[in-house]
C-alpha cells in the first residue's frame, strides 16, 4: 500500500512492540527489566525484541561476555518515533484517562512539564486537521487516493486532512 501510516504501522503497528519502544524511550534496556515492566512472556518478547532489531528500531549491544548478555538501544530510526508515541500518549492522557495523565514529560531546558504541539516548520503556527490540507506527493500514483478530493501540489482547494 503507498501509503507511509500503512508502511509505519507494519513495523511498529502491533501493541508490544509500541509499548516495547515507549519502554525504551524511558531508558529501558535489558530484556529482564522489559519483560519486568510489560509482563510479556519471554518468548513473545524475545519474538519483538528480534522484530525490532531486524527493522533498525533497536539495535542489540553486547554488554557481557560470560554469560552472553546483550541490551537494547534505540537506533536513529527508533528515536524518530518519539512524536509518533507523545502523541499516542497525549492522546490516552485527553481520552482515556480519567484520573489524569500516567507520566509526564518535563523538558531538560527549561524544567516545564511540556505537552508537544506539531509546529508548521515554516511558519510556526500550529497545526491540527483542520489547518492543512492533503496534496499528492511525488511518489503518488494516480489511483493512490481514489475516491479522495486531493489537489495537485501548489493547487487549489482541497479538503480535510490526510494522514497517509
Amino acid at each position: 500500500m503507498s501509503c507511509s501510516v500503512a508502511q509505519c504501522l507494519d513495523v511498529v503497528g502491533e501493541w508490544w512492540s509500541l509499548l516495547i519502544i515507549r519502554d525504551a524511550m524511558m531508558g529501558v534496556r535489558r530484556f529482564d527489566d522489559f519483560q519486568a515492566r510489560l509482563g510479556i512472556s519471554r518468548n513473545i518478547l524475545t519474538q519483538r525484541l528480534n522484530y525490532l532489531v531486524g527493522k533498525g528500531i533497536l539495535a542489540r549491544v553486547p554488554y557481557s561476555d560470560h554469560p552472553p548478555r546483550a541490551e537494547y538501544r534505540l537506533t536513529d530510526r527508533g528515536r524518530d518515533l518519539w512524536p509518533v508515541i507523545t502523541a499516542m500518549r497525549q492522546w490516552g492522557d485527553t481520552w482515556a484517562a480519567p484520573d489524569g495523565p500516567p507520566l509526564m514529560i518535563r523538558h531538560k531546558s527549561c524544567g516545564e512539564i511540556v505537552t508537544a504541539v506539531p509546529v508548521c516548520s515554516h511558519c510556526g503556527e500550529t497545526l491540527d486537521a483542520r489547518a492543512v490540507r492533503a496534496v499528492p506527493g511525488p511518489s503518488a500514483a494516480p489511483d493512490t487516493f481514489g475516491r479522495t478530493s486531493l489537489t495537485r501540489a501548489g493547487g487549489a482547494a482541497g479538503t480535510g486532512a490526510v494522514t497517509g
